[in-house]
């Protein structure tokens, strides 16, 4: 049977079951570590909780006694990701440095982890307690360059939204040298159409790691514009 709307989804807000005598030799700590290696290996669609179990040589009922879906393994499994500490900031070099420090490392974490990027599609909140020291960091930094109220709540998601899409478009887009060859070749003959996208070469555009950094750069010249000339 399915949860009512009104139930509690995420395994970070579910009361953790206390180990009792009997239960298996599995621990959280190992079905996580298993599962960030299976995930790396096969993606999201080559998860499943038989596959979890014939990697940690249990019976996949073992899994239960610390998880109830695999939703809960993949939420644990991000968080897991971010476990590295989040890089420092000092504020010595200004907020707009840090910022850029922090989003840098977190671009990192998302791209050698590609299964990641697309996890925050789903409707469920990234909460773990790993995750959210990289969030704090980054509010933090934008309250001390002066962000209060719903201007830091927009300049968090705008952040947010740009290092999440950035990875996941990086991530995802599988396009072959011919299908780019052949695509640009169609958008030159009907350059009538697309005369911007004819001209700039728009399927050869993959500069990833510029377009990343650019693309920062604009964000944060668009927030520093909102502190004024004191920022």
């Amino acid at each position: 049977m399915g949860r009512a709307d009104g139930d509690v989804r995420s395994v970070w807000l579910r009361p953790r079951r206390v180990p009792s005598r009997g239960e298996p030799p599995l621990t959280l700590a190992r079905i996580v570590e298993a599962a960030v290696a299976l995930l790396d290996e096969d993606g999201i669609d080559g998860l499943t909780m038989r596959r979890l179990a014939d990697r940690l040589a249990v019976v996949a009922p073992s899994l239960y006694w610390h998880v109830d879906t695999k939703d809960d393994v993949i939420d644990l499994a991000v968080d897991a990701i971010f476990g590295a500490v989040p890089p420092g900031t000092s504020g010595e070099a200004g907020w707009r440095a840090d910022v850029t420090t922090v989003l840098t490392a977190w671009r990192a974490a998302l791209l050698s982890h590609p299964w990641a990027a697309a996890v925050p599609a789903r409707r469920r909140p990234t909460i773990g307690p790993n995750f959210l020291a990289w969030m704090e960091l980054l509010q933090a930094t934008l309250v001390h360059a002066g962000f209060t109220g719903k201007g830091l709540s927009a300049a968090t998601w705008a952040l947010y939204n740009h290092v999440m899409g950035a990875a996941s478009t990086e991530t995802a887009l599988r396009i072959s040298d011919e299908e780019r060859r052949v695509g640009q070749e169609q958008l030159r003959a009907r350059s009538d159409l697309y005369p911007t996208l004819a001209a700039h070469g728009y399927l050869y555009d993959d500069d990833w790691d510029g377009g990343f950094t650019t693309g920062l750069d604009y964000l944060l010249d668009g927030l520093e514009a909102q502190l004024g000339p004191s920022s």
